[in-house]
């Protein structure tokens, strides 16, 4: 998928998202440029870990979920099931999850399988995996033991094999979700430097309650509350100019 230049990579239009009868997301817009952060903030059951799910069609999985509006990814119609398969659209939109899901196979094969379901060529695959491990910081740490079961690997370890599993497809959007929450200082300081590196050549969208990391890593800040969006403004702006008075006592402390 060959992106355009200086246009915005994600845009979402009126997204609500419903389980059955309980509506969780609602008439959500935004828009997110290339090479940004966006980091999405509120308290618990907010709606964010779902709207972001959304993005990355893992909504498809559940019979009772209803996504409305649009969500356009190059200009396409992502959430329209007609316009992109899942898996390719998986592909371009990679996703992290809150608690590391390796697969209980060696650390090799967990880059590979990804690898070999796209259809890239052998020749290609090794490089490949070398790459991705490479910009998560993890080569020098298990070149010699690609064999070893990823199970092995420590937690922070495997996050970094999961994120380095996403970016061996190289997409141009990754999809955080609460990264660093189970993950001890060193570990979430090596992700956060991570996404610093990481958006000079893609766009990121981390789901975080973590304040300080929000406004350490971000350039856009949205927050969330029951499932609306109140306010999302450059990074700086939320934290220390916020118009609104719900932003200002959440960021505070005052409730979350």
């Amino acid at each position: 998928m060959e992106l355009k230049q200086n246009y915005n990579l994600l845009e979402t239009q009126d997204v609500s998202i419903s389980f059955g009868e309980k509506k969780v997301v609602k008439n959500i817009s935004l828009k997110l440029g290339q090479q940004k952060v966006l980091a999405i903030i509120g308290p618990s059951g907010c709606g964010k870990s779902t709207f972001l799910r959304a993005i990355n069609r893992m909504h498809d999985f559940s019979p009772e979920a209803l996504v409305e509006g649009k969500i356009l990814f190059d200009e396409k119609d992502i959430s329209n099931k007609r316009e992109i398969h899942p898996i390719e659209l998986r592909k371009h939109v990679g996703m992290l999850f809150q608690k590391p899901n390796p697969f209980p196979k060696s650390i090799r094969k967990n880059i590979e399988w990804a690898l070999n379901m796209h259809g890239f060529k052998k020749s290609e695959i090794t490089d490949r995996i070398e790459d991705a491990l490479k910009k998560v910081a993890l080569w020098d740490e298990v070149k010699d033991r690609l064999k070893d079961s990823a199970l092995q690997l420590s937690g922070g370890q495997q996050q970094r094999l999961c994120l380095a599993r996403s970016l061996a497809l190289e997409p141009e959007l990754l999809l955080m979700d609460e990264p660093c929450s189970a993950l001890d200082p060193k570990s979430t300081a090596k992700i956060e430097e991570l996404i610093t590196e990481l958006k000079k050549t893609i766009s990121i969208i981390i789901v975080t309650h973590n304040m300080g990391q929000a406004e350490r890593i971000s350039d856009e800040t949205a927050f969330f509350l029951s499932g609306k969006l109140v306010e999302i403004a450059s990074t700086p702006d939320i934290f220390r100019n916020s118009k609104n008075i719900q932003t200002r006592d959440y960021i505070s402390g005052k409730f979350g």
